[in-house]
């Protein structure tokens, strides 16, 4: 509690450039808790789904019943209903409804990650301006018969330096979620991608062993 009324009391003496940054912090940090739990809660797959998806000719009852273990709402449930629906089309219908959804799940996923690159982006520039600020006001302590209030430097000084610091802290912080949060994106969608083509596999076979079947006499 001491370690966090020392904090606060530093920040005061930031000047008024920390106030934005604040604003910018608690952004930062609300996307991050957000994209953290639709990770958690809407992007997972249970292995027993995984493996039956792998298994070559598997029975499409066994695929809808795993579909129930999923989260309501997954994302990844969204995806696979989309192609067990339309399975009695053709396969190239059937891939594209598929690719229309994803395209739906990536913007989904991608929200909000913008404002953590513009967060990347202005807080150093905040801080610079809360650097040039205090700066200003040391300056204008020094008159023409020399300085007039030492004190007075040493606060400039220090809000430039809160302001800088801070800006900083906030955009590596940003930086780093954006980067991980992307990463996770973009292996999510190439996992979709990837076991989506096994199920329109599936539905060629399908529909291959159909037409043989009204070939044979």
């Amino acid at each position: 509690m001491q370690d966090l009324y020392n904090t606060l009391t530093t920040l005061q003496f930031g000047g008024m450039m920390v106030y934005p940054l604040v604003l910018l912090g608690v952004i930062a940090v609300a996307i991050i808790i957000d994209k953290a739990f639709v990770y958690w809660r809407y992007v997972r797959l249970s292995g027993s789904l995984l493996a039956l998806v792998e298994t070559y000719r598997f029975a499409w009852t066994q695929f809808e019943a795993q579909l129930t273990s999923l989260m309501p709402g997954s994302y990844f449930e969204r995806f696979f209903r989309v192609i067990l629906d339309n399975r009695a089309h053709p396969a190239w219908w059937v891939e594209s409804r598929a690719a229309d959804e994803a395209q739906l799940i990536e913007k989904a996923l991608g929200r909000g990650l913008w404002v953590l690159e513009t967060i990347v982006t202005a807080a150093p520039l905040l801080g610079l301006v809360g650097t040039i600020i205090g700066m200003m006001a040391s300056f204008k302590l020094i008159g023409g018969s020399g300085l007039v209030n030492p004190t007075g430097i040493t606060g400039g000084v220090a809000q430039a330096l809160i302001a800088t610091t801070l800006g900083l802290i906030i955009a590596l912080i940003a930086l780093f979620a954006f980067n991980f949060f992307s990463h996770l994106q973009s292996k999510t969608m190439d996992e979709m991608e990837r076991l989506g083509t096994r199920l329109v596999d599936h539905i060629r076979m399908d529909q291959e062993g159909q037409e043989v079947l009204r070939e044979t006499p």
